[in-house]
């Protein structure tokens, strides 16, 4: 599995990470053709340069656009993302119809409109309206417009499967907007981060670190913990304002450690919870994606009887457990194991039974069928239906589901 890490110490623009993929290999010629598949009339072409950022050698993008009957160079950052002077802006249901009827491939569309609907859903709620009404004013010019589908092309390049981001600082002071002067971060900004539960982090930095269009991407694309993998490429982006630090954000492309184990165990102690609530937990639990979860009786301190509730779970799906955990019980906090599973082979088969038909769960080891478990569910209805106990079907299924142990 592919992960990219963002490592954003000195902020995100839509910019910033183009530059930091171009930086670690995304070929300009792609990008410059994913642009153009698009369709996007004011595009008249893509190029990238060296810079240097303090210290910091890094990768600066420029898009080149058609603006007032000719062409226009822009190579935004965080204080020019909010002060465009387009011929035009663009409603929500604009830019979806445009990525929508767009020659980009399926994984860029899918991509480029969770985004969107990231910035729709927050720019809705600060101004009081729903999506479907909402106009976009800077982040609908064109640039931030290439900025999304752009990024959204860099990952399919790079096949990532799971985006990180590193805490966010968000820096502080106003903003030009053609909404007249906002404070940092900008309101849709924050709506974004909050929807998120981005993690974030004081700066000294008197300007906007964190711009709309780089938080839409990481509120729609990433989770904000630091995975374990084994690096393969590492990438620069340069914004345009010089700080006191190098201005860049870097990028960490890697593979998923497979000695940490692709499975997780997630654990929590709990000894002040009604135990009438665990049964809709497990059924939530189940819903969210668990492969397994059980309770244990314990003894905790002041010998309070109590719970342990464990998960075993996907590695890809510890966020969401994790935080359905912290919001549907008292707990407050969990603990996660990596795990390691070595897994037989199953099959699911159906057979035909004096009752009608039932599905058989087959293990096979080395393609061979071992093990076959009628499904217990088809039995109990089974057994329901024609007024016989459970284990009595389950006997008579077994014995027919031998028939195709060999």
């Amino acid at each position: 599995m592919t992960l990219l890490y963002c490592d954003c110490f000195s902020g995100i623009s839509g910019d910033m990470f183009l530059g930091a993929l171009l930086d670690a290999g995304l070929p300009l010629e792609h990008l410059e053709a994913r642009f153009r598949q698009l369709g996007l009339p004011e595009f008249a072409g893509v190029s990238a340069r060296r810079v240097q950022k303090g210290a910091l050698a890094a990768t600066l993008l420029e898009l080149h656009l058609h603006e007032h009957g000719h062409d226009h160079t822009h190579s935004h950052d965080h204080e020019h993302e909010h002060g465009h002077d387009h011929d035009h802006d663009r409603s929500y249901a604009d830019i979806r119809a445009l990525i929508e009827t767009s020659a980009l491939p399926a994984r860029v569309k899918e991509l480029s409109l969770a985004v969107f609907q990231k910035l729709a859903e927050a720019e809705a709620r600060v101004h009081g309206t729903t999506p479907e009404q909402v106009h976009f004013h800077e982040v609908g010019a064109a640039d931030s417009i290439l900025d999304i589908v752009g990024a959204a092309a860099g990952l399919e390049y790079f096949g990532v499967e799971k985006v990180y981001s590193s805490p966010l600082p968000l820096g502080s002071g106003t903003v030009d907007t053609r909404h007249g002067r906002l404070p940092v971060p900008a309101p849709a900004t924050l709506e974004l981060l909050t929807a998120a539960g981005a993690p974030v982090i004081p700066s000294p930095a008197r300007c906007e670190l964190v711009t709309p269009t780089g938080a839409a991407l990481l509120a729609a694309l990433a989770g904000f913990t630091q995975p374990a993998m084994r690096l393969v490429r590492t990438g620069t982006g340069a914004g345009r304002r010089d700080l006191e630090w190098p201005n860049v954000m870097r990028v960490l492309l890697g593979e998923a450690d497979a000695a940490a184990g692709s499975h997780v165990e997630i654990e929590t102690n709990i000894d002040d919870m009604n135990p009438q609530v665990y049964g809709a937990v497990m059924a939530r639990l189940f819903q969210a994606g668990a492969l397994d979860v059980y309770l244990t009786p314990i003894t905790m301190k002041k010998l309070r009887p109590a719970v342990r509730l464990s998960v075993i779970a996907r590695r890809e799906d510890e966020e969401r457990l994790c935080a359905l955990l912290l919001a549907e019980t008292s707990t407050l906090g969990v603990r996660v194991t990596p795990l390691r599973r070595h897994e037989a082979c199953r099959e699911m088969r159906t057979i035909d039974t004096p009752y009608g038909p039932v599905r058989v769960k087959l293990k096979l080891l080395e393609g061979r069928p071992v093990q076959a478990a009628p499904e217990y569910d088809d039995c109990a209805r089974i057994a329901e239906e024609h007024r016989l106990p459970v284990l009595q079907v389950l006997r008579e299924v077994e014995a027919l589901a031998a028939a195709l142990i060999r």
